[in-house]
């Protein structure tokens, strides 16, 4: 089983339609905590570490053989209680961030919330170290997006992220650094590639539980016989 810890209830049916769609098999449940977004906005990702870790304690403690936390904002708090909750602990956003380095070095980070932005610029940083590769990543906050999100408006939401990622230049690939944002990879018309998280972090996840254990990038690696 796959335990999921979001910050948001909004994105409890986009990964089930994901699981359906892609990991009809793949067991899943859902830990939603809406204060560890609030409290991490407020003081710190790591202030959340404690509260983050009890969590995942207790997916694991309800069978969880992996979790994937789907917020970027604290992504990194949950991947560094692995060694705490003792199975793999999965960010969303790495996956996706591996493969922006791959395409090409200029990376431009689109979020609607500005804690998401240093977070995500370290994790790309942090991927294009590990392929010794180039990278230039430079961000921009979509201005008014995530009011919208949390009036409920996820339709107007969706349409500030796909305005945003129509008038990038300059870059070889856009990233969207919330899960939230990714219904814009469908609607916008870049002409750069826009990666989105949910799909590959829940592919990733889907390796997570099998026997072997995960690569850094959610890439499934052979354990010695």
């Amino acid at each position: 089983m796959l335990a999921l810890l979001h910050t948001s209830p909004v994105h409890v049916p986009v990964f089930d339609a994901l699981r359906d769609a892609a990991h009809p098999d793949l067991e899943l449940r859902h830990h939603v905590d809406a204060g560890l977004l609030e409290r991490a906005r407020r003081d710190g990702p790591e202030t959340v570490a404690a509260s983050v870790a009890a969590v995942l304690t207790r997916a694991v403690a309800e069978g969880a053989r992996a979790v994937l936390c789907t917020c970027s904002t604290i992504g990194g708090v949950a991947e560094a209680a692995a060694a705490v909750v003792g199975v793999p602990v999965l960010r969303v956003d790495r996956p996706m961030a591996a493969a922006a380095v791959a395409v090409g070095p200029r990376v431009l980070v689109l979020a609607a919330l500005e804690s998401t932005l240093a977070p995500t610029v370290a994790l790309i940083e942090e991927e294009a170290r590990r392929a010794d590769r180039p990278v230039e990543v430079r961000t921009r906050l979509v201005d008014g997006a995530w009011r919208r999100f949390e009036a409920g408006d996820v339709e107007g939401y969706v349409r500030r992220v796909t305005e945003a990622a129509d008038s990038v230049t300059g870059a070889d690939v856009i990233v969207l650094a919330q899960a939230s944002m990714a219904p814009a990879r469908e609607s916008t018309k870049a002409r750069v590639p826009v990666l989105a998280s949910p799909a590959p972090g829940l592919a990733a996840g889907a390796v997570a539980v099998r026997p072997g254990r995960l690569g850094h990038s959610g890439r499934a690696v052979r354990t010695a016989e």
